[in-house]
Formats: C-alpha cells, sequence, structure tokens
C-alpha cells in the first residue's frame, strides 16, 4: 500500500485538486492523506483569535468571508454538473458545524475544533469529486483511528489498531482519502499535530500499514541542495538518507516537516517528495542507504538567539554544564547548537518566550552575553570521521563571511555555522559557490 499525502498548495485551485484526482484515481492499494485548502488554516486560526478576543463581528464576517470563497471553489471544480449541488451541500453541512463552535464561552477546545474543518471539508470534497467522476473510493476520518497519548505524542499502538479495523471494513476498496493534522486527544476531543502535521499524519500512518512507500506532494519537485528563495540554480536532491532529510527539515527545508522522518525511518519506509504541478520529475527519495563523504545541500534556520555564559568558575568544574541546560530545561526551551571553551558556553536557542527569565537565572553562573537575529546555516550531507577537506571547503567558501559559532562532530550528517541574520542570503550564496558549483 502506498500513502499519498498532498499539501494545502497541491489542492488550492480547483484546476489543481481536479490534477490530484487525476494522480490517484489510477491507484489501487493507496491511502490520500489531504490538508487543508490553500490558506484556510490560517483564515481559521486567524477566526479563533477573534473568537478568543471577542471580535463576534469580525469573526462573522470573516467566515461568511470564507464560505463564499468555497462556494465558488466547488462551483469551478464541478463545472455545473449534478455533483455541484452536492459540493454546495457539503460547504453548507461544513460551516454549519463551523458556526456552531462560537459559544459565549470559546475556549481551547473549541478552537481545536474549529481548526480542524479544513481538513474535514478539503478531504469529503475530494471523495464527493472522484465518486461523481466514477472512481471508487472510501472516505476514512481521520478522527476515528489518530489519536494522542497523555503526552501529547501519537499514540501508535491505538493507530495501528484502530486504521487496521477500518480497513479491514472495506475488503473490497481500493483507494482511501483521509484528513492529515487532525487528531483526538487522550480526552477524547479533537487535536491536532501542530503545524505541519499533514506531513506527519501521513509517516504514521504509513508506519502503521507498513507501506512500501511515503509520497509527499507538494509544488517543489524534491529537496533543492540550497534555497532557490535566494540562491539561483539550484538543483533538486535526487536520493537522501533518513538522518540528512531530517538535518534538512529542521534545519529550515520548507518542503517536509521535521517530524515526518522518524516514523518513516523506524519501519524503513522510503520516502518520495514529488511535485503536483510537474508529476514527470524524478523527485527526492528518501531511504536508509547513505553516500559518504558526500555534501548534499544547505539549509538556514531564522530567529535564533545566541546566549554565552562566561565564567573563571567553568574552569576545571564538573556539573557546571548540567546546571547551565537545568535552566533551559525548567522553561520547556530546546537548545540547537552548542560550542564550549574552559571558561564559557555559547548556545543558541530558536524559541524567546522565556528569554529574559532564562538570562536572569543564567547571571547566577557568571556573565552572560545575547545576541538575536542570528540565523544557523546548515550543510548536510553524510561525514564520516575519515572524510578529507569536508571542513577545509566549507570554512574556504564562508572566508569573507564572520562566523558567530561552529558546530562539527556532534552529527556525521551536518557542519552548522551561526551568523548574523543580515548575513544568511550571502553564506547561502557563498556556499553554493564554493561546493555546488564546479
Amino acid at each position: 500500500m502506498k500513502i499519498l499525502k498532498f499539501g494545502g498548495t497541491s489542492i488550492g485551485t480547483p484546476q489543481r485538486l481536479r490534477q490530484v484526482a487525476g494522480l490517484v484515481q489510477n491507484e489501487s492499494n493507496a491511502i490520500v492523506v489531504l490538508s487543508a485548502i490553500g490558506d484556510t488554516t490560517d483564515r481559521l486560526v486567524a477566526l479563533g483569535e477573534q473568537w478568543l478576543s471577542g471580535q463576534t463581528t469580525a469573526a462573522q464576517r470573516g467566515i461568511q468571508e470564507l464560505q463564499a470563497r468555497f462556494l465558488e471553489f466547488v462551483d469551478a471544480l464541478f463545472e455545473g454538473t449534478p455533483g455541484a449541488e452536492r459540493g454546495r451541500e457539503l460547504v453548507r453541512a461544513r460551516f454549519a458545524e463551523l458556526r456552531g463552535l462560537a459559544r459565549p464561552h470559546f475556549g481551547a477546545r473549541e478552537q481545536r475544533a474549529l481548526l480542524a474543518q479544513g481538513e474535514l471539508f478539503s478531504s469529503a470534497l475530494l471523495h464527493a469529486y472522484l465518486e461523481e467522476t466514477g472512481t471508487p473510493c472510501v472516505l476514512l476520518p481521520a478522527l476515528e483511528f489518530m489519536r494522542l497519548k497523555e503526552d501529547g505524542e501519537p499514540d501508535q499502538t491505538f493507530i495501528e489498531r484502530a486504521l487496521r479495523n477500518r480497513l479491514e471494513a472495506h475488503p473490497d476498496a481500493g483507494l482511501f482519502i483521509t484528513q492529515g493534522y487532525i487528531c483526538r486527544n487522550a480526552a477524547g476531543e479533537i487535536d491536532n499535530l501542530k503545524r505541519g502535521g499533514s506531513d506527519y499524519s501521513a509517516s504514521l500512518i504509513g508506519a502503521a500499514v507498513q507501506a512500501e512507500e511515503i509520497q509527499i506532494w507538494s509544488d517543489i519537485d524534491g529537496m533543492h541542495n540550497n534555497d532557490p528563495r535566494y540562491v539561483r540554480n539550484t538543483t533538486s536532491i535526487r536520493r537522501l538518507s533518513f538522518d540528512e532529510a531530517a538535518e534538512l527539515a529542521y534545519f529550515g527545508a520548507k518542503i517536509l516537516h521535521p517530524a515526518t522522518i522518524l516514523p518513516a525511518k523506524e519501519r524503513d519506509i522510503p520516502v518520495r517528495l514529488l511535485n503536483t504541478l510537474k508529476p514527470e520529475a524524478p523527485g527526492t527519495l528518501i531511504t536508509r542507504q547513505r553516500g559518504e563523504g558526500q555534501i548534499k545541500a544547505v539549509a538556514a534556520k531564522d530567529g535564533i538567539t545566541a546566549i554565552k555564559v562566561k565564567s573563571s568558575r567553568m574552569l576545571l568544574a564538573y556539573g557546571f554544564l548540567r546546571r547551565v541546560f537545568e535552566v533551559f530545561e525548567r522553561y520547556r526551551t530546546p537548545i540547537d547548537m552548542i560550542t564550549t571553551s574552559e571558561v564559557a558556553v555559547s548556545l543558541t536557542i530558536d524559541d524567546p518566550t522565556h528569554l529574559e527569565a532564562i538570562v536572569a537565572e543564567l547571571r547566577q553562573f557568571g556573565e552572560v552575553e545575547v545576541d538575536t537575529e542570528q540565523t544557523i546555516i546548515c550543510v548536510v550531507g553524510d561525514f564520516v570521521a575519515e572524510s578529507k577537506g569536508v571542513a577545509l571547503r566549507v570554512l574556504a567558501a564562508l572566508a569573507d563571511i564572520p562566523l558567530r559559532m561552529i558546530s562539527y562532530g556532534g552529527s556525521r550528517n551536518n557542519i552548522s555555522l551561526l551568523v548574523k541574520s543580515e548575513r544568511k542570503v550571502a553564506a547561502l550564496n557563498a556556499l553554493h559557490r564554493g561546493l555546488f558549483r564546479s
């Protein structure tokens, strides 16, 4: 069985949704996982914030505008066929449920249910369109098999059992449609896998059914060796290992959600990144296979804050780093990079929510310096310890770029460098010239 996940841009217009229908209608053993159409989730987030802040008039206006947009979408999709009325009825039913969430005490539970409406609509619409065009398929409600444990992590045992039961109820079906992103939590309430979670849904579903392949379809033909928004003449990467793909996803490659890789890696399921607009393009294949010594790609992660703690007490003192890390643990703030010397430790975070409190506690250890508006540049490949010249090539390419921190050796798959965000574009282009253009 294959898993085919389509993102919001892949189904963002009636024409694109028809293209997706054409791509899946010949699949004989597949589960299609859908995101919400276009920017629907962003609009629903805005509606939820308006309800939470008591802006009911603005929220009602936003609902009307969104409903009108979906009615136009449905009319253009079905082009006057009898299915158009079915599509319009789907819109009316979905928005009746959406309006029903606008209770006097609208809170977090209602907000999560509100955010689920985008995926529920897009999946129902594709199901209706496929049936209208003569393609038999089954709509699988993700809320019946996707569940979180009490710690907020996916309950893979439950997902496998519940999904298997749902599939066995349709032994003659070969094509299934379901929702990405949404799930239920341990209390049975509607919840979600956070933003970008449709990729994660596809990987969890693929692991649950031991899929032969997980396909992630977007509007880009695979991962590129650099960011095409800032660098010209980038190329798509044909093959990546699971570890390389995870590094790129975490450090800024927007095509893939970082959590996607782990379930596929654990079950050794290939992940293929494909382009809905160019389905003939080979895209990127992610497997366990390594390519030792090769530099594959460069990515950048913005919004980084660097913190340096300098203290003569650190010299020869065991337990010092543990106490420093415990500060970040108390504030549930992950650390990205770390470098140390005999009298100082420098590290980076990407969540400044508790920065002021963290700095206040760190001052008990010594002098604290904070640099904001930093960017991590990550060079990804398979760098075994015996590889010669890799670090030299990277640093030579950045000879004219001031570097705040360098991290090499913590992973065989990346070399991380910290630069001021204003230098990011220059650094990306310098690395592209030095590493990929011969």
